[in-house]
Parts: C-alpha cells; structure tokens; sequence
C-alpha cells in the first residue's frame, strides 16, 4: 500500500483548519445576514459581547498554539517573531471590536481578527507539507541507520546487538531484507545488495565472497555472513548521517541576510506601527482608524514569506540533490556551487577508471593470436597489466609452461621447444627479434613466438564513458575544465583531447598538486569559484584547500565525506552538470522568492499605513505571500533532465 506523502501532523492540522474554517464560514456569513450583525442581538454597550464569544470560540480553536508559542517565545527572551506581530494584530482587533462596541460604534474587528489567523494556519500548513516534500529524499537517506547488528557469539549463535557494541574483527550475520549495519568484508554468502539510499542508484549491486560491504545498504536475496573492518562511529552509515544531520547548520549567505533581515526588521515595523497608532491619533483622535491601519500595517509586516521560503528552497535543492546520490554539506556550498566556473580534476579514479585495459592492438597478422600468446605469458602474474590481458583475452589459457620473469624486460613462457616472448622493446632487442614499434600513448606490451613477431598490444588506463560528455556539458556551461596529473606530457595530453579539457598540467608529484590549486586560486577573480574533483583517498589536502572540494566515490571512501564539501556518491561524473543544474534552479528561485516578497509587502505596507488597504489585503500581503514563495520554492525538487552538450574547446598545456 502506498504511504501518504502527508505526516500525522500535516493531517491532524489540517482538519482543524477545515472545522475551523467551516465555523468561521457560519458565524461570518450569519453575522452579515443579520440586520444590525451579532451585535444586534444584545443592546447597548454590551453589544460586543455575543459576536465577541462566538468568534472567540474560532480564534482559540485555529490560534491557541500561535498564542502559546508567542507566551513561550516571550518568556525565553525571544520576543519579535512572527507568533508576536501576529498575537498583537489580532489581540488588537478584537480590543479595537470591543471598545468600537462600547462607544456605540460599528462593531468591526472580530472577522479579520480570527481571518488573520486562519490563514496564518493556511501558510503554516503549507510550509510544513512543503518542508515535509522536501524531506522525503534525505529522510529515506536518514533510513540507513542501522537498528541492530547480529553478532556472532562464541558457540556460533548468533544475538542481537545495538550496532555500537561491535568490534574490529567480529563476525556479523546479515539476513535477507535487513540492513548492513557495519562495513566489512563478506567471509561467506553471496547477494544482491539495494544500495539506492546510498547512492541513488536503483540497480542493484552483487557481494561476492571476500568484496568489501558497506553499512546502509540492504541485503536483497541471500544470507551473508561478514568480518566487520569498522567500528560503527567511523563506518560509512555513522559519517553519512552526521554529514546529512550537520548541513542545515551550514547557512547560506542568503540565508544568513535573511537572519540579519528579520532580527532587525521586525522590531523596527513594530515601531513603526506604534507611531502610526499614536502620531496621527494625537492630531486628528480618531484612535480606532488609525489603531486599525497600525494593526493592518502590523499583519502584512510578518516577514514569513522570506524567513520560511529562502531556507526551504535550500532544504528542496539538498533533498533533490540527494535524490540523485549528490551529498551536499550545506547551504552554503549549494549557493557557491552556482557560481563555479573552473573544475579542476584529478585524473586517476575520477577522469579514468584507475585500472589498466587493452586499449589497441597491432597484429602483424592475427589480433585473436596476440592475445592470446600473451595471456598464455602473463598467466600466473597478478600485475596489473598482466590481469588486464587475461580479462581481454576472456578465455582458458593453455597450460604446462613454464614461465620466466626477466627484471625490466617482461617474461619467457617455454614448453616443448615453443618460446612466446612477452615485454617491451628491451626484451624483442635481447632474442634478436625484429618488431614493429607502437607509437600510441601507453604502456606497450610486444609479443613474439619462436623468433617471429606476432605484434604488440597497448595498455592504458581507461576513460570513464562519461568524462567527455560531463566536461563537454562544463565546458558549455562556460566554465574552465583543467586536469591535474602524475602522469607524463604525452599521456596527459592524450586524455585531455580525448575528453575535451580546456587545460592540463602533468608529471606532477602528490605535493605539487596543492601548489597548483593554490596558485589558481591567487590567480583567479575574487567572483570565479575553483572546484576540486577527486577520488578523495589522496586528494584530502586539495579537497580542503579548494573554494569547493567534490569526492567520487563517497560509498567506500572516508576521507571523501570528511574532507570534502560535496560528495558523488556514485562515482559518477554526471553528478557535476546536475548538481549545478540544481544549485542554478534553487538560487533562481531564491531570489524570485526575495524579490517577489520584498516588492508586494513594501506596497501593501504603504497602502496599509495611508489606509487604502484593510485588514483582508493585510491578509493577503502576508499569508497570500507566504504561500505563494513557498509553492514557488518546492519546484526547486523538480526532475531534472540532462542539457544539450557545449562545444568542446580543444586542450592546452598550463605552463609555469
């Protein structure tokens, strides 16, 4: 059954709202009906009286937690909040009503009174509903957390225990349909594991005997058994939600101005509206009108559209950035985000896969042939080069050769008089072979049988498939792609025009890459924002240094969710153009939100104060307001679809 996407709360409200709604709606309307009003009903200046307890009856009912958050709010030494202006605009009409009453006058005041505070109610609904949207995709983030952890005890049972309780090294039980509660290693099982909470991704993934397993994600089909290699304050889950837990603590600038904005504004509109009450009634002592206009004026002054909706628009862009595996620290960064315009990338783990694969080969006459000589020679090495012939060559390799490491040269297999010699150029010169010599970027593997050349094949490390499409959608978007590398000029060059970087810099050691960052950040305008993309193992220095450090990977890297600001957690490049498709729709939305709010309340606020409008149009400028920034502000979880690819500008060398 599907859950409804509305709390208990949500619910419970908004069934007062309508009973309140639908009892206001009937003393209104019979209240207008009547010949003289309610107060017809009794003579004299107790007129008031009758009007005064039915409409009571509808404020206590939508108002009395808005009273008693302003009592609360009051007595803790916060006084000039929303609860406040509107407990005195509305406290006010009903004495304004009720002196109206006793002087013989039109009694006026009850209506707008219990209004004002309906649709306050209406606005706070809304928010929380839209709060409560927003939500969704962190809360089902915040679902990882493990409740328990079965742990193995030392006659082989197993027992329940909170996941805290569990040491390095212990054994765990992790049951079909349950959570990972700890990261580890799988000792015995295999499984499908649901890791979409994690990292957005809804295909699941396998874990196979002697895989890693990291906690937060959920068992699928079979039973695993599993050596914990994390104590459960620094395994992925515990970092992933202090991350998460600690964002809404890492203001924005514009939320901070709205902070700034509405500490002061308040009192100052409350002020302002105790002098149109006062000044103009001296002169003209016409008290109830202009007690009245400072009531209205005291209404549409709730700074409630700017305080609720900038925050909730940052709260809808992190919740649908997490919805896509895009964990961001903050507010802060997502507005910084928005203005990057330089990515600097390391290029091991983040541009390529770090893992080598045949890229080419040249045969002299059969490919099928190269290969498979080679596997046959790189058979019993657990190098890397070696493993990725095997994995290309895909097949059973001939055995009963014995085989010959040559240092710096590459090995001899031998059997029966058959000698396939497999190296580089050092080893073909050594046997007299004569070889054809590869000129592609690389490590070149040559391989020769019994005296004759069968041809070479060339190892690289892989682009990731998304590279290029990713830097051809920065590159569109205008901003500068610059790769920063250990490898030699020939190889950074040829994966930069693979992929379409703007600028490189190669044959750097480790340190020299925080000299570089540190040198583009003297270097560039004081409004450009330079962003750091790494596998966050190595990167943590740089991560830190950058205006913005992005981690690949945070799924099975700590030092990625510590050090950086935002994290990809599926290893994704693509995550970079989304999240600043988001971070560009939430701040549009931000400021329409300011704008918008700023422009209708200063016009409805002078129209209050010379007294053109009432009460009602207070209402609106408040509330109406309110409702309408915080619709606009949940389009910012919208679905977000891939822009059309920039034109890739060709490559440079960043010199000294």
């Amino acid at each position: 059954m599907k859950r409804s996407s509305m709390s208990r709360k949500d619910k419970k409200n908004l069934i007062r709202i309508a009973i309140a709604l639908a009892l206001f709606l009937a003393v209104f309307i019979v209240d207008k009906a009547m010949a003289g009003g309610l107060g017809g009903v009794l003579q004299g200046p107790a007129a008031w009286v009758f009007p005064f307890c039915l409409y009571l009856a509808v404020y206590l009912l939508i108002g009395y937690d808005v009273l008693w958050r302003a009592v609360r709010n009051i007595a803790h030494g916060q006084v000039f909040d929303e609860n406040f202006l509107m407990c005195v605009a509305t406290l006010g009409a009903f004495a304004l009503a009720i002196y109206r009453g006793v002087t013989g006058q039109e009694i006026e005041g009850f209506d707008e009174a219990c209004a004002v505070l309906l649709f306050y109610q209406v606005g706070e609904w809304f928010q929380s509903y839209a709060t409560g949207r927003s939500r969704k995709s962190i809360a089902a983030l915040m679902d990882i957390r493990p409740d328990y952890a079965n742990l193995m005890q030392a006659d082989g049972t197993f027992k329940r225990v909170d996941p805290a309780e569990v040491k390095v090294g212990d054994t765990i039980l992790v049951n079909p349909g349950e959570k990972v509660p700890l990261d580890g290693v799988v000792v015995k099982g295999a499984s499908a594991l649901d890791t979409k909470a994690l990292t957005g991704e809804s295909l699941p993934r396998e874990a196979l005997e002697g895989g890693e397993i990291v906690s937060g994600s959920v068992n699928l089909t079979s039973q695993l058994t599993v050596r914990v290699e994390k104590e459960f304050y620094d395994s992925t889950v515990s970092k992933i939600l202090e991350l998460v837990e600690n964002a809404a603590d890492q203001k924005s600038k514009a939320e901070n101005f709205i902070t700034k904005f509405a500490k002061y504004y308040t009192p100052v509109v409350c002020a302002v509206a105790l002098l149109l009450a006062i000044v103009p009634g001296l002169i003209t002592m016409d008290w109830s009108t202009w007690v009245y206009r400072a009531l209205s004026f005291l209404v549409v002054s709730c700074p409630c559209a700017l305080v609720i909706s900038i925050p909730l628009s940052f709260f809808a862009g992190i919740g649908a950035a997490s919805r896509y595996g895009i964990l961001v620290k903050g507010s802060n960064y997502l507005e910084k985000f928005n203005a990057a315009d330089i990515f600097v990338f390391d290029k091991t783990g983040t541009l390529t896969k770090g893992n080598f694969a045949v890229a080419k080969i040249s045969p002299a006459e059969d490919a099928e042939e190269v290969l498979r000589l080679a596997a046959i020679a790189e058979h019993d090495s657990s190098h890397p080069i070696a493993r990725s012939v095997a994995a290309r060559y895909g097949k059973q390799t001939e055995g009963g050769y014995t085989l010959t490491n040559i240092a710096g040269c590459g090995v001899v297999a031998e059997k029966k008089g058959s000698v396939i010699l497999c190296g580089n150029g050092k080893l073909m010169e050594r046997y007299g072979v004569p070889y054809r010599k590869e000129e592609g970027v690389g490590t070149v593997v040559y391989v020769a049988e019994n005296g004759r050349f069968a041809g070479s094949l060339l190892i690289a490390d892989e682009v990731k498939p998304e590279a290029a499409e990713v830097v051809s959608q920065l590159n569109g978007m205008g901003c500068k792609t610059v790769m920063l590398t250990g490898d030699n000029e020939a190889i950074a060059e040829s994966v930069a025009k693979q992929i379409g970087l703007t600028g490189y810099k190669a044959s750097l050691l480790p340190q020299n890459k925080v000299e570089e960052v540190e040198g583009m950040l003297a270097a560039k305008d004081k409004k450009e924002v330079l962003c750091f993309v790494g596998d966050g193992i190595n990167d943590a220095p740089v991560l830190m240094r950058s205006d913005i450090g992005i981690a690949m990977g945070g799924a099975g890297s700590d030092a990625a969710i510590e050090a950086a600001d935002i994290v990809l957690m599926q290893d994704d490049l693509r995550g970079l153009p989304l999240a600043k498709r988001i971070a560009k729709k939430t701040m549009a939305i931000v400021m329409e939100n300011i704008v918008f709010s700023i422009a209708v309340k200063v016009v409805i606020l002078i129209l209050s104060a010379v007294g053109i409008a009432n009460m009602w149009l207070a209402v609106f400028g408040d509330v109406g307001v309110a409702v309408i920034a915080i619709l606009n502000a949940m389009r910012v979880n919208s679905k977000y679809l891939p822009e059309e690819r920039g034109k890739r500008p060709a490559p440079v060398s960043v010199k000294e």
